[in-house]
């Protein structure tokens, strides 16, 4: 009997495995975009201790920059219903750059604001033709246009910083991690009230679910200005309450929720074919989780009214500049 038992267990993680790797879809970005990029930093991968177990294996070190995009899709019946809008395409509605320092102690998060004037390189598609290169256009256009190639491609020209590594989830897949985590608690200092984003909430402190979540991600029109500035600091207050979430101890040794948040997240990924396994996801989640709650920095690139658009930004130099190159 208790054969059996083991049995079932091995059958049903392997299963578990299997359907998790099935889950993520991938592009191949360093095929598409060739060496005409930023230098990447150098990677080493430091030698087990002699009293290490034979299973361990040493996590890679060295720097490390990923872009992570929300994609605002409205293919499929819940992206539909919780974006609302066309359903025939997709922008970047959040783009933050992450970056790992060498020695996994610190990390810092920059958001690169949607409405960023930028100038949109020609980027290969997959029929096998161009886009054209454009000056002026939104950064977001570059997801729109030419999808994670030409995002990470523009990223790399307007930052000159190699990105490693490509993650996108969509409105579904954010929200369903938040519930997946049981909901994440953040602190408002301010009323909210938009009827866009459909959030209204007092100010004070507040235990969100995953749609709540999704549209405090969202929110711009009920907060400050209205711009995207205001936006991005939500984002970023969500993005430490995430990490601070998961980072709880009692997910962490259950397995049920642990394959649920798994479930959650794989399901809702596109990343480039470095990140495409669990073996890989989980390589990056170790870096994560080994930096503190203190280590994280979250910042906005620095950015002005834009002389031809008062409702766009572009880069203020030279402290844009400054930024990207302490994180080469």
């Amino acid at each position: 009997m208790t054969g059996c038992i083991l049995v079932l267990v091995a059958a049903g993680a392997g299963w578990a495995y299997w359907h998790l790797n099935q889950n993520i879809r991938s592009v191949d970005i360093d095929s598409a975009l060739g060496d005409d990029r930023p230098a990447r930093a150098p990677v080493t991968v430091p030698t087990a201790a002699p009293s290490a177990s034979a299973s361990a294996s040493p996590l890679p070190t060295g720097v490390l920059n990923i872009l992570v995009l929300g994609s605002d899709s409205r293919s499929g019946g819940e992206n539909a219903a919780l974006g609302g809008g066309d359903s025939t395409g997709a922008r970047s509605d959040t783009a933050m750059v992450v970056h790992l320092d060498a020695d996994r102690t610190k990390a810092t998060v920059v958001s690169i604001p949607r409405d960023t004037l930028v100038t949109r390189p020609s980027c290969p598609t997959p029929s096998g033709g161009t886009t054209p290169t454009t000056y002026g256009a939104m950064f977001n256009s570059a997801y729109a246009v030419g999808g994670p190639v030409c995002a990470v491609k523009t990223v790399e020209q307007l930052t000159g910083v190699r990105m490693d590594h490509y993650i996108e989830i969509d409105f579904a897949g954010f929200a369903g991690l938040v519930d997946a985590l049981g909901g994440v608690t953040v602190t408002t200092t301010q009323d909210i009230d938009d009827d866009r984003s459909h959030l209204h909430l007092d100010a004070g402190t507040h235990r969100l679910d995953g749609t709540q979540a999704l549209a405090f991600a969202r929110t711009r029109h009920g907060i400050g200005d209205g711009s995207d500035l205001g936006r991005i600091k939500l984002q970023q207050q969500l993005v430490a309450a995430l990490l601070k979430e998961a980072g709880k101890t009692e997910l962490l040794t259950d397995p049920a929720a642990l394959y649920k948040m798994a479930d959650a997240a794989t399901g809702s990924l596109t990343t480039d074919t470095g990140l495409d396994s669990l073996g890989e996801l989980r390589g990056l989640a170790q870096g994560l989780g080994a930096i503190p709650a203190t280590g994280l920095t979250t910042v906005t690139m620095p950015v002005v009214a834009a002389p031809s658009d008062p409702n766009r930004v572009v880069a203020q130099e030279p402290a844009a500049s400054t930024l990207w190159e302490s994180l080469r």
